[in-house]
C-alpha cells in the first residue's frame, strides 16, 4: 500500500497499529499500538552496544562493565525508556546529546530512565528510578 496523506482528523473506534510485513512470509508484526494507551516495541540489548531509536523500550542485560550509546532523537517529543533487567555489571549509557549531564549508570536490576528528545537541548531525563546521572 502506498503512503496516504490526510488533511483532516483520522479516527478509529479500535485504535491504530504500526506494523511491518515480512517480505518472505507475508506475516505482519505489530511494532506499536495507539489506543487508550500507547505501547511500543522492546529492544533486548545484551552487553555493550547501541540503544536503538526504533523501539520505545530497551531492556539491558549487562555482561560486565558495558558501554551503551544513544544517538540523537529524530523528532522533538520522541520518548525512550531504558531499564536494566539483568545485572552482570554496570551499564553506562552515554547519549550523543544529553541535557542533564554526560551519562547514566545502571548498577542494579529495575533501574530505569525515561528520556524525551528535544531538538534544541538533546535528551532530557524526565524520570529516573535508581540510575545515576553524572
Amino acid at each position: 500500500m502506498a503512503n496516504t496523506t490526510f488533511s483532516g482528523p483520522v479516527r478509529s473506534e479500535n485504535g491504530f497499529e504500526q506494523v511491518t510485513k515480512n517480505a518472505t512470509t507475508g506475516a505482519f508484526t505489530t511494532s506499536a499500538t495507539y489506543d487508550a494507551a500507547i505501547t511500543g516495541g522492546v529492544q533486548s540489548l545484551s552487553g555493550a552496544g547501541a540503544v536503538d531509536l526504533t523501539n520505545l523500550i530497551t531492556e539491558v542485560t549487562t555482561t560486565g562493565a558495558n558501554a551503551l550509546t544513544l544517538a540523537d532523537g529524530s523528532t522533538s517529543g520522541q520518548i525512550k525508556i531504558v531499564t536494566m533487567i539483568v545485572d552482570g555489571g554496570d551499564g553506562t549509557l552515554t547519549p550523543t546529546t544529553f541535557a542533564n549531564g554526560t551519562n547514566i549508570t545502571f548498577d542494579a536490576v529495575a533501574e530505569s530512565v525515561t528520556l524525551v528528545w528535544n531538538s534544541t537541548i538533546g535528551w532530557v531525563a524526565t524520570s529516573v528510578q535508581g540510575a545515576t546521572i553524572a
